[in-house]
């Protein structure tokens, strides 16, 4: 990218990085025995420096609620060659000396319901909560986030009007939890299977706005060719973590992995080239709305 909108881009998405402190980040490559690749992602830190003990020998297994703009870049999990997450799933690949990442798309429902297996993380925007720490692990949290609100741009949507208008939610995320337990609109609220339903029910006016995690709707205002816009978020305080099947025998060297990707940049750097370019707009910028707005 050009390198003002790459300046506006670390601008945006820096702020979003737990813990990246100011420490540069590790961009060389230490000598290894083997020669693997990863997509189109830049791989930092030693090779095999953890050990872990993965599902697939050789591979990481990954799972994740597919599409996901900005994060998995494609719709099919043959088809990712780079994004926030899966690059984040590379360098952990690298430096446990795996080869290889084995990218698995499962519903987010189940995935969060702890339904799924035969997997060693998920990378999916998953908000670390107490409720979903019952049926599965998680890492030390990587990104912070706030829910928001996406509607069509010519759509005169504020604060007050959110209590009465038709609101749409993703089944089992935090915004369904968050739009039902603590918004708690006169209007309508319809659970959608996923995002892209969600999305095009929006597009199509069966729905006002729908509420989602404000990373992941400012990704679809962007491809969105200026039809769509997020008018406003809440302040919920989230943070995003990876997910363990409970009782995994490899969190605590994920654990470590992670923090080593904060520590030394590598998240920041990947924050600044995939979601600050897929936001397209600086996300504290974006009013906030108070919860009880309209009562």
């Amino acid at each position: 990218m050009p390198a003002a909108a790459a300046i506006a881009a670390r601008a945006a998405a820096g702020a979003l990085v737990i813990g990246i402190g100011t420490a540069a980040c590790i961009t060389h490559q230490e000598p290894r025995e083997s020669n693997p690749t990863y997509g189109d992602c830049e791989i930092s830190g030693k090779y095999g420096q953890f050990k872990l003990a993965p599902k697939s020998a050789g591979t990481l297994t990954v799972e994740v609620s597919l599409p996901a703009p900005g994060w998995w870049n494609g719709r099919t999990p043959d088809s990712i060659r780079d994004g926030y997450e899966y690059c984040m799933a590379a360098n952990i690949a690298f430096r446990a000396g795996l080869d290889g990442v084995k990218v698995k798309d499962v519903p987010f429902a189940a995935l969060v319901a702890g339904k799924t297996k035969d997997f060693d993380l998920a990378l999916s925007e998953i908000t670390i909560n107490r409720e979903r720490e019952k049926v599965a692990d998680y890492s030390p949290p990587y990104l912070s986030v706030d829910q928001g609100v996406l509607a069509k741009s010519d759509a005169a949507i504020d604060a007050r009007g959110m209590r009465h208008i038709r609101i749409g939610v993703s089944e089992g995320t935090t915004g369904e939890k968050f739009v039902k337990s603590r918004l708690k609109p006169t209007g309508p609220v319809t659970v959608f299977r996923n995002d892209p339903d969600m999305i095009s029910a929006l597009a199509q006016g069966h729905v006002d706005a729908v509420v989602h995690d404000t990373t992941i709707l400012l990704a679809y205002a962007q491809r969105s060719g200026g039809t769509m816009e997020v008018a406003g978020q809440y302040r919920t305080g989230e943070h995003y973590g990876a997910l363990y099947p409970k009782g995994s025998p490899n969190k605590a060297t994920v654990d470590r992995i992670i923090r080593q990707l904060i520590n030394d940049g590598t998240l920041a750097r990947l924050s600044a080239v995939y979601l600050g370019s897929a936001y397209g707009r600086d996300p504290a910028r974006i009013p906030y709305f108070p919860v009880d707005a309209g009562t």
